[in-house]
């Protein structure tokens, strides 16, 4: 399998297949792709497996695209917000990704639950309680959403980030969720009520502009033209 990123902040991953290869899809991530690749759709490891993707943002279902006709084909999946893709190597290590980042992978990458094990972590952070893990052995490719920033922790290393600004880590990091210190600061410093807080070792995939904060503007601006 070959692989291109392109279109700037409005990507597009196109992969060049062989005969026999596939990729696996979030359902409706075509854009275009040759007529030689041959669509199944399919729940990867039955009803459980299916459930698991719900619950952490994905579709039920997913889609293999296979190589057929004994020549290369190629198919293109576009990202469904501005932003950045992110392709991983996931023999390197398992990737903790915020729900919805899925875009593609091969088919031995397996995309499962991740609970965060601390309730705070889950109810207060940005990331919410259920995360994704990208698990196996193949290349995998995620969505997030503006400019990415990738910053690598030292063991017992911090960053603290802003609620929602964490889009992936590695599976060696941990999370955690504390409380901004000071009344003030808390109700009147615009930034929340509480931070994310990662410890290393591994890297840290920082998004510019998660949705969330496009659909904070967006209403802010709506109430203020009603207004």
């Amino acid at each position: 399998m070959k692989y291109e990123i392109v279109g700037d902040n409005l990507p597009v991953l196109k992969v060049k297949l062989a005969n026999g290869e596939s990729i696996i899809t979030e359902g409706g991530g075509m854009s275009w792709m040759t007529p030689n690749l041959k669509m199944e759709t399919t729940s990867r490891g039955g009803v459980g497996k299916a459930l698991g993707r719900f619950f952490s943002g994905e579709k039920m279902f997913q889609n293999r695209y296979t190589c057929v006709d004994g020549v290369e084909g190629e198919i293109a999946i576009a990202s469904s917000f501005p932003g950045s893709i992110l392709a991983f190597d996931i023999e390197d290590g398992d990737i903790i990704a915020q729900k919805s980042a899925f875009l593609a992978c091969e088919e031995g990458v397996d995309l499962s639950v991740q609970f965060q094990k601390k309730l705070s972590t889950g109810f207060f952070g940005g990331e919410g309680f259920i995360m994704q893990r990208l698990s196996g052995h193949g290349k995998a490719f995620i969505e997030i959403d503006g400019h990415c920033e990738i910053i690598n922790l030292n063991p017992g290393e911090k960053i603290v980030i802003s609620t929602g600004n964490l889009a992936a880590m590695d599976g060696t990091c941990d999370m955690e969720i504390k409380s901004v210190e000071g009344f003030k600061n808390m109700f009147l410093g615009g930034e929340g009520v509480f931070n994310t807080v990662v410890t290393g070792p591994g890297k840290v995939y920082l998004q510019g502009m998660p949705i969330s904060g496009i659909a904070d503007v967006i209403m802010a601006n709506t109430t203020i033209k009603n207004d």
